[in-house]
């Protein structure tokens, strides 16, 4: 039977319980257990794909094609695990499932109460999670802060679990933050001291609290927590603010939370392996030669709205011993200001997706910036978009090429709605979503960055590459490196006559990993490296 581990976070949201949760799964996967993740949501929303990047950052998109929270990423990223549409849960979802039950007369006439309809709904989530992934432990966070009204269903479900699967199968984390008072100069513990007592009230007692903090937490600061919070000094971690999230295995590992979770827990393990993550983060730490990214967006605001292609990036930079340098570029600053006064810099010019005409003409300066200057550029669904539609520009010698998404009525729609897409009407989870297969043209840019024939890829749009144009713009040297294993559907293009300009209609991002970057994005700043630009100094030594 699997173990379940319940992280819950007080006296701030954004406190760090999803890097947490990613973080123990690591500790745990490098002991030879089987882990799996889920993240409890307890907005109305059933998923969070109808809701603005500014409201919820990154939609992750799991292989079997559920919209979900940006934490699912850092799961995936931290354990190397493929999760599924199990492995997020909203409140939405919970009601919709019991007023449906209700309306099918499953509940034979009873009153439906939030206690025990709505709580076992939500257990029975905790279960099928299990049953499916029969991993050793499941690690289960709650989404919100405790003491949020939304999430008091989610807290009495697991607070249930620990009677209802025998008390030595559960363990509660608590991550909460110390505040630091500038006038004072000192650490505060009396939040997290609430906010524990706000656990504790509605019969949740913590086994574990860590504690977040820019500062140092003292020996002094932890013996206070656990004297008023009832809790092993052992078991009050600290978990101060660090340069990178991969460091935050390493010191909750130091601080003993791995072995402290396996005797709780009473699991059975092997000898720890964090050699290879401990040597990652080792040269994340090293400095390096740097390589300047523009990410040309319309939600650069909000860094969180880009999570996974920043991640990703990341790991491909990792590989190639570069520290990626990442430049935000609005694509509305773009029609201000032009296009050479933002991008001048840049050695690489990424275009991430996104919805909406606002900032899309910004977005296609950039490509043409790209394009004529011959700089990398990597489109990710809408980047492959707007890549089309400024080179149909160049070739037609017209502004009017466009999006239908954009421009309903362009004379030259060189992007358009798929097929299946047009009688659709509801907005939520009716995209082309999850993995599909790709089939890579041999002696292409994308081709060598695979090293395969074929490929399975995740999705989320609903707008494709318009096929009466191939002839039109392969003929002007546009290559189709990626088609769909019917040759119906362009996957990947890229252009003949360019160092390194190519796109793709799905989503890259998700799929890498720190140790094991993506193919696309490893080829991307390999080829972005060895671009000069303004100012920039060749790598040393230099050839005599």
């Amino acid at each position: 039977m699997s173990k379940y581990i319940f992280v819950t976070g007080g006296v701030v949201s954004s406190v760090g319980k999803g890097i947490t949760v990613a973080s123990i799964g690591t500790i745990l996967k490098s002991r030879g257990l089987s882990v799996s993740a889920q993240k409890l949501d307890p907005y109305l929303n059933v998923d969070p794909g109808t809701m603005s990047p500014y409201q919820h950052g990154e939609v992750f998109v799991t292989r079997d094609g559920a919209e979900t929270d940006l934490d699912l990423g850092n799961y995936e990223r931290f354990i190397d695990v493929e999760l599924t549409a199990d492995s997020n849960v909203t409140s939405g979802q919970i009601y919709s499932a019991v007023i449906g039950k209700e309306r099918r007369g499953e509940f034979l006439g009873g009153t439906i109460q939030v206690v025990p309809h709505v709580t076992t709904e939500i257990k029975n989530r905790f279960r099928q999670l299990a049953e499916k992934s029969q991993a050793d432990v499941i690690i289960i966070e709650v989404g919100g802060t405790v003491g949020d009204i939304e999430g008091q269903p989610f807290l009495e479900a697991i607070r249930q679990m620990r009677n209802d699967v025998g008390r030595d199968n559960v363990l509660y984390i608590h991550v909460t933050l110390l505040p630091y008072i500038n006038t004072t100069k000192e650490l505060k513990t009396k939040p997290t001291q609430h906010s524990v007592n706000e656990l504790r009230r509605i019969g949740i007692q913590p086994d574990i609290i860590i504690c977040r903090s820019d500062y140092p937490i003292s020996d002094g600061h932890r013996d206070k927590i656990s004297l008023f919070c009832d809790v092993e000094r052992e078991a009050v971690i600290p978990l101060p603010t660090v340069p990178t999230i991969y460091e935050v295995p390493l010191i909750l590992e130091e601080e003993g939370l791995g072995q402290m979770v396996v005797n709780k827990l009473g699991l059975k393990e092997q000898a720890t392996e964090l050699g290879p993550w401990r040597a990652m983060v080792n040269c994340l730490k090293e400095p390096c030669e740097p390589v300047n990214i523009a990410l040309v967006g319309k939600y650069v605001e909000l860094e969180d709205a880009y999570y996974s292609v920043r991640e990703a990036l990341c790991h491909a930079g990792l590989y190639h011993n570069r520290a990626v340098n990442l430049e935000w570029v609005h694509s509305e600053e773009l029609d201000k200001d032009g296009a050479e006064s933002l991008l001048r810099r840049a050695q690489g010019i990424i275009v991430p997706g996104g919805f909406g005409i606002r900032g899309i003409e910004g977005m296609v300066k950039a490509a043409k910036y790209a394009r004529e200057n011959k700089i990398p550029y990597l489109g990710l669904c809408l980047g492959l978009q707007v890549m089309v539609i400024d080179f149909a520009r160049s070739v037609l010698g017209s502004d009017k090429p466009n999006s239908t998404e954009f421009a309903a009525k362009t004379p030259y729609p060189v992007i358009d709605f798929l097929p299946e897409q047009r009688a659709i009407k509801d907005k939520g989870g009716t995209m082309r979503l999850g993995v599909y297969p790709c089939r890579l043209v041999p002696g292409t840019r994308a081709a060598t960055a695979y090293n395969k024939e074929l490929i399975h890829e995740r999705h989320r749009h609903r707008y494709e590459f318009n096929n009466e144009y191939r002839p039109l713009l392969e003929e002007a040297g546009m290559v189709y490196s990626g088609l769909s294993p019917d040759g119906g559907l362009v996957e990947i293009c890229e252009l003949a006559d360019h160092p390194w300009m190519v796109s793709c209609q799905f989503h890259p991002e998700f799929r890498s990993r720190p140790n094991r970057p993506h193919p696309l994005f490893c080829s991307f700043v390999e080829a972005a490296r060895e671009i000069m630009r303004e100012g920039d100094q060749p790598s040393l030594p230099l050839n005599s």
